[in-house]
């Protein structure tokens, strides 16, 4: 392995997570792209990764378990060091309203959305905390703007996981101020990603950009500027924040 920091991101194969994982790259950062089920496409961005310098690797796991919790912090220690941890593997369901939210839904909705990123910033602390003996970190969790408009008549179930998520990133950042670690969180709003898909409204960052103040969707790039702003040295001052990318919205 090289001296370039690493840097894990979860849910790296597409979206956001993709787009931080080729900035990232780009910014002298090696990467562990951590995937679920779509080993294609986190095989290709891997594969730009490596284009622009990076060493990168890819680990299927699903955040969710704890066999996946296992398997993604097993390949952090082959690498021998762990830098920073964007947390961003999350998912959405079908559209709904809250009578008709079922068991299943609910638990799969915070097992990933809320318990898959307390369990990766726990074991990411226990390796880059002071006071474990490592030589400090950034976590960033990706929350949404959902946690504040509550996503009525879609997601209210992955609003409240969101929410969870900014309040988890305050407690955290407090807890390890003085630990070497920063931990904050974005929130992206309408974003081009396809994610609608998996919700069923594969155009859905179209049909709201009217709702938007600036009359657009955003991008997975966007959103990943961002994120690399939180990992870098320009915000060594910056804990528990949590940034709106929401074109006002």
């Amino acid at each position: 392995m090289t001296a370039r920091p690493l840097l894990l991101v979860t849910g790296g194969s597409r979206g956001i997570g993709a787009a931080v994982v080729l900035k990232a790259a780009k910014a002298g950062y090696d990467v562990l792209i951590n995937f679920r089920s779509d080993e294609a496409s986190a095989q290709a961005v891997a594969e730009q990764a490596r284009a622009l310098g990076a060493t990168a690797e890819i680990i299927q796991a699903d955040t969710a378990t704890e066999e996946g919790i296992t398997a993604i912090f097993a390949a952090v220690d082959r690498f021998g060091r762990l830098d920073a941890l964007v947390n961003n593997a999350g998912v959405v369901d079908q559209t709904a309203r809250v009578e008709d939210f079922d068991r299943a839904r609910l638990d799969r909705m915070f097992a990933v959305n809320v318990i898959g990123k307390i369990r990766c910033a726990t074991e990411a602390v226990k390796r880059i905390s002071t006071k474990h003996g490592g030589q400090g970190g950034v976590i960033v969790n990706i929350s949404s703007m959902a946690a504040v408009l509550g996503s009525p008549g879609q997601y209210v179930d992955y609003a409240a996981a969101k929410a969870a998520v900014d309040t988890f990133t305050v407690g955290l950042s407090r807890e390890v101020a003085t630990e070497g670690i920063r931990v904050n969180a974005v929130r992206p709003g309408i974003i081009e990603t396809d994610i609608h898909a998996s919700g069923g409204l594969p155009d859905r960052a179209r049909d709201l950009a009217p709702t938007v103040p600036m009359q657009r969707p955003g991008s997975a790039d966007e959103v990943a500027d961002s994120v690399l702003y939180l990992l870098s040295p320009q915000a060594s001052y910056v804990t528990g924040a949590i940034l709106n990318v929401s074109g006002g919205r």
